[in-house]
């Protein structure tokens, strides 16, 4: 098998100097400590032999790989295509998220539909892609005309329009740079709402898997759904994690003393799944539907098997961060009060006007009457706020959400690997292994404050 790691645009003589230096830095990372331990200096040596790193462009035909000798020969020689490429910003610009996630997807189906060997192609989305459902979600493929809203059938090349027409009109009014990216973030939202999807990210997820689903015809297609990736169950080793996304961005900001509130139904379930089994689902997935010519779904989570309420998040986090303070770059010990959970958008926004808003506009009464002395502290204070309910607006489709992703395929396949050769104990995905308390206690929050939060 051959494996290639498309990187990012560079120019053509710099290309194969960029990717290497850019795997070599990729393998300095902790993640690769097990190998770096057995393998020692022969670590870098061990990898370039099996893998040749190609600087490129997803938002490109063809990458952007402009040397026709090098893209024939990667026709010729792969024979499986995993797609794992995104931009996972929630209010990413819409040029950008249209660009990777939606047209990213088209490029990969296109390069791989000139792999003369290619056995599968493997797709990563996101199980979000099914917008604000509630009840039981299927594993089921999505099409252009199945818009959440149903009020109007998607046209991917028209979106790009919309999106050219924009930047023109940007350009003509000579819009700073800021300009430009605050006004395609807040198109990527719009368009996002208007077709019944929360934001830009899994809107843009969406339209890549119709488009996947729409021209794949009869390549092999495997679509993995992860719900929310956390840190890694025990391979290759326990806690390992690299930023800080979804509820780890609420777990920082409590455990720095920042946050002293929850937003979220207390039975909402937070629908997590660990790193490496979401690795090994996807392994899996490419052999057992490795030259199958059709299309198949798996929802990767553990809503299904092994739900976990808010309510014991909060618990859990509350109780680590009591036993195990935050020290801040002071070293000072951030004590953290026991987190209040706010069960509906009506009764946090009441909480924000009492405790914010109301001071703010007294703030702002007092400038008037001042001559603007408290100017300062308002516009700070005013836009922490203004960030504040801009995050509640992207995030709470995620802890108010009701659903449970239905993972029948995923069943099946780890029923098919326990039944076949395959070490089941090497190759683990099934979620109901997972005793929540420990792990977040023990694992998950060890793992974050050690990789993703900063003094």
């Amino acid at each position: 098998m051959a494996v290639v790691a498309v990187a990012v645009k560079e120019s053509e003589a710099a290309a194969v100097a960029m990717a290497v230096a850019t795997a070599a830095t990729v393998i300095e990372k902790d993640i690769f400590r097990v190998l770096r331990n057995n393998l020692g200096a022969n670590l870098e040596s061990f990898i370039f032999e099996r893998v040749t790193p190609i600087s490129g462009d997803i938002s490109d035909e063809n990458f952007g790989i402009k040397d026709s000798i090098l893209i024939e020969e990667m026709w010729k020689e792969i024979d499986i295509v995993l797609n794992s490429a995104a931009t996972t910003n929630f209010d990413e610009r819409y040029d950008v998220a249209l660009g990777i996630n939606a047209y990213g997807a088209l490029h990969v189906l296109n390069f791989a539909k000139k792999c003369i060997k290619l056995k599968v192609l493997l797709h990563v989305s996101t199980a979000y892609v099914s917008s604000e459902k509630g009840g039981n979600i299927v594993e089921s493929p999505l099409h252009m005309e199945d818009t959440p809203k149903g009020t109007s059938r998607l046209v991917i090349n028209a979106e790009k329009e919309v999106v050219e027409e924009y930047l023109d009109r940007l350009r003509v009014q000579g819009a700073t740079n800021e300009e430009i990216t605050s006004t395609m973030k807040d198109l990527g939202i719009k368009r996002a709402k208007l077709y019944g999807w929360p934001n830009t990210y899994v809107y843009t997820k969406a339209l890549g898997e119709m488009i996947l689903g729409q021209f794949h015809q009869n390549l092999p297609l495997a679509i993995v759904r992860p719900t929310m990736v956390t840190s890694t169950y025990k391979e290759p080793f326990s806690g390992w994690i690299e930023g800080a996304r979804t509820m780890d961005g609420v777990i920082t900001a409590y455990g720095k003393g920042r946050l002293k509130i929850f937003l979220g139904h207390p039975n909402s379930i937070l629908d997590v799944i660990p790193a490496d089994m979401v690795v090994n689902s996807i392994i899996m997935a490419m052999v057992t539907h490795a030259n199958k010519s059709s299309q198949i779904i798996f929802h990767v989570g553990s809503s299904f098997r092994n739900p976990m309420k808010l309510s014991s998040l909060s618990i859990f986090t509350y109780r680590y961060f009591t036993q195990n303070p935050w020290i801040d770059r002071n070293g000072k010990s951030i004590n953290v009060p026991n987190p209040k959970i706010f069960s509906s958008i009506a009764s946090f926004q009441a909480y924000m006007d009492i405790r914010y808003i109301l001071p703010l506009k007294v703030l702002w009464l007092a400038n008037l009457v001042l001559c603007q002395y408290y100017r300062g502290i308002y516009i700070n204070l005013n836009q922490k706020v203004r960030v504040v309910m801009r995050l509640v607006d992207l995030y709470k489709p995620y802890v108010f959400f009701t659903g449970s992703f239905d993972d029948s395929n995923t069943e099946r396949l780890r029923v098919a690997i326990r039944e076949s050769d395959v070490n089941v104990n090497l190759f683990y995905f099934d979620p109901r292994c997972i005793d929540w308390e420990d792990y977040i206690m023990n694992t998950h929050i060890p793992g974050l404050t050690k990789y993703s939060m900063k003094r």
